[in-house]
């Protein structure tokens, strides 16, 4: 038996297992399909996050059915879904909840917990960098630690617990950029492009008729754990060990011990943390069982580096001033694996 085997589960099972996830997500795959419109990759990247039990931060103009999508997946996923739209006067409270004073019959007062938007198994936060740092933060400990604070008490929130945010490349003014302690909570980054000519053909015959398809369930939010407990058994090889750690350090900038670095390196003002390789571990487990395969390949490392990495790296000034990009550092990082 592989030592990266869990002890806990033969692998005939583990293998029966992932054959039948893979049946179940090719369906859930063609049924989003039937709503979304090409997309391919975003659509992938969007099952990656969510089976990995990670966030995702979907950036793309206007008009790309972004929101579409998260209902789609909220549907066809059985999660219960709820949409907040981010703007400068938006407070932690209208996200988080608040607690209001109520008297009973008898006379006595007593507080209790009215639960905002964030008490939901999807959660859609529309043009994140619109909000203020100060809501942001509140964001930042749902995410990370799956409950909030109000008043000095603790609410734990549904489970899965997913947020997939929002955030527009253009009309700049009036934001808030995302510090780098929220972006590395999102798994992965996910850019939307326009879509293909065909998939734009599909989706005006169909979205401009009298009917629209209606998203079809395929699962349920107990399926989803199910299948997250599911990717994390999913053995991993060490040479797929080996390249994620690679990759990762290449993204670093050199010390002070080694000034004279060359390639990638050398343009990169802060680069990723562990939690980039461990989320890089966990979206290439999710990409095999999606793909119905036992174990992830390098081949899952280097297609999944940039959505992984290119929130979580900076290039310097030096750099900026040779019109170097993430993109291009990623690609000269990933470039050895291939």
């Amino acid at each position: 038996m592989n030592s990266t085997t869990p002890v806990n589960a033969a692998p005939r099972d583990l293998v029966a297992e992932v054959e039948a996830l893979g049946e179940r997500l090719a369906i859930v795959r063609e049924r989003i399909g039937e709503v979304i419109f090409g997309q391919t990759d975003v659509i992938e990247q969007a099952l990656i996050t969510i089976l990995s039990g990670g966030h995702a931060l979907l950036i793309g103009v206007p008009g790309l059915a972004k929101t579409r999508l998260v209902e789609t997946l909220g549907a066809i996923l059985g999660l219960d879904d709820k949409r907040i739209q981010c703007t400068p006067d938006l407070m932690p409270a209208d996200i988080l909840g608040s607690e209001v004073l109520e008297e009973s019959e008898t006379g006595r007062r007593s507080f209790r917990f009215i639960p905002g938007p964030v008490f939901c198994q999807l959660l859609m936060a529309d043009e994140i960098n619109r909000a203020s740092p100060r809501t942001q933060s509140a964001l930042l400990q749902a995410m990370q630690e799956g409950r909030i604070s109000i008043a000095g008490q603790y609410h734990p929130l549904p489970r899965p617990f997913h947020v997939l945010a929002t955030q527009n490349p253009l009309e700049q003014e009036g934001t808030y950029p995302l510090p780098e302690a929220q972006l590395d909570r999102f798994l992965l980054q996910i850019d939307v492009d326009y879509p293909d000519r065909d998939a734009e053909r599909r989706m005006l015959i169909a979205t401009t008729g009298l009917t629209e398809q209606i998203p079809r369930q395929a699962m349920t939010s107990d399926d989803l754990l199910a299948a997250q407990r599911l990717v994390r058994r999913i053995p991993v090889g060490d040479s797929v060990v080996d390249a994620i750690l690679t990759l990762v350090a290449a993204g670093r900038p050199p010390g002070h011990q080694d000034e004279a670095a060359q390639g990638a390196r050398r343009f990169v003002a802060w680069g990723p943390g562990p939690r980039a390789s461990q989320a890089l571990m966990l979206a290439c487990r999710a990409r095999a069982l999606l793909d119905g395969r036992y174990a992830p390949s390098i081949d899952d490392v280097v297609a999944l580096a940039p959505p992984v990495l290119r929130h979580r790296m900076a290039v310097s000034f030096a750099g900026r001033a040779e019109g170097v990009t993430v993109a291009r550092l990623i690609d000269e990082m990933a470039a050895p694996l291939r």
